[in-house]
């Protein structure tokens, strides 16, 4: 055989590997390539990880997101392409409208080729988490020796917004949701455990009576969530039982939740690393077992 006609086999082999190559990659769907499906996260400072060093690069300041919230840790084990625009303050109408300057609105990160969605949001639906700590804060200073002031004071009033107004807006955000990434698999998220059934509260200066009031108030949240859930389709990852015992009183190295005082991070009453990695693992299960 002549140099040049081993030459030509050479080159016919190599031209047939390399069309088999491409047909093979053009047959494979993009979600089995590696890093090539679309992953993106929205939502508030829980699926943003406010406060967890060091803060995503990039991201608006304002925003306060965290290389190490559960979606980075959760696209990084599975090779998954990450958009996040979760965002610390996040309510559902920031989906719709842009949060601050240089933020756009979260739901215009999706698309018909997005095929993973995950979401925390309705803490900051009006002012929940944010609002009922400061209310029972200051009815402990105000109340000193009182057993439950805050609820003693306000009743059933801060549950009854989460009802009528939080769980309507969810289920339409989810709806939104939906519409945006029709392909996508969406997983919304519930909020860990921020407080103990009862008792005392140390470093939190909440009225030891008031700790089951607060508690309860985001059992109703949680509970929201998991309604719109099943109004729309969406997974559910329920944080609940894996949380307990790991909220904001208990010690360092216990706790998955920061406290109001002597927080080992700068936003308190959040997750630290640990409870973000404890949430990015149940996501990568609800994402495995569905």
């Amino acid at each position: 055989m002549t140099t040049r006609l081993r030459g030509s086999l050479r080159n016919a082999v190599l031209a047939a590997l390399a069309a088999t190559t491409t047909a093979l990659a053009l047959a494979t769907p993009a979600s089995a390539q590696p890093g090539a499906v679309e992953y993106v996260n929205l939502g508030d400072s829980f699926s943003a990880g406010s406060g967890v060093f060091p803060t995503a690069p990039g991201q608006p300041l304002q925003c306060w997101q965290s290389e190490r919230n559960f979606a980075h840790i959760v696209a990084a084990e599975l090779n998954y392409r990450l958009t996040d625009v979760s965002c610390g303050g996040a309510k559902t109408e920031d989906f719709y409208a842009p949060q601050y300057s240089g933020t756009r609105a979260q739901l215009d990160a999706l698309s018909p080729s997005t095929e993973l969605v995950t979401v925390m949001i309705g803490g900051n639906n009006n002012n929940t988490f944010g609002g009922a700590m400061a209310s029972c804060i200051a009815a402990a200073a105000t109340n000193p020796g009182a057993h439950n002031p805050c609820q003693a004071r306000y009743g059933d009033s801060l549950t009854e917004p989460v009802v009528s107004r939080t769980y309507p807006a969810l289920v339409r955000a989810l709806d939104d949701i939906h519409a945006r990434a029709p392909y996508a698999h969406i997983v919304i998220v519930g909020y860990p455990w921020l407080l103990p059934p009862s008792g005392g509260c140390f470093p939190q200066p909440i009225a030891p009576g008031d700790v089951p009031y607060l508690r309860d108030l985001q059992a109703t949240l949680n509970d929201a969530v998991r309604r719109a859930a099943a109004e729309t389709g969406t997974t559910f990852v329920d944080t609940a039982a894996v949380s307990e015992g790991r909220d904001s009183c208990q010690p360092v190295g216990q706790r998955w939740i920061e406290p109001m005082l002597f927080a080992t991070q700068p936003v308190p009453v959040h997750p630290n690393a640990d409870g973000e990695q404890a949430l990015a693992r149940e996501v990568l299960s609800a994402i495995e077992n569905n």
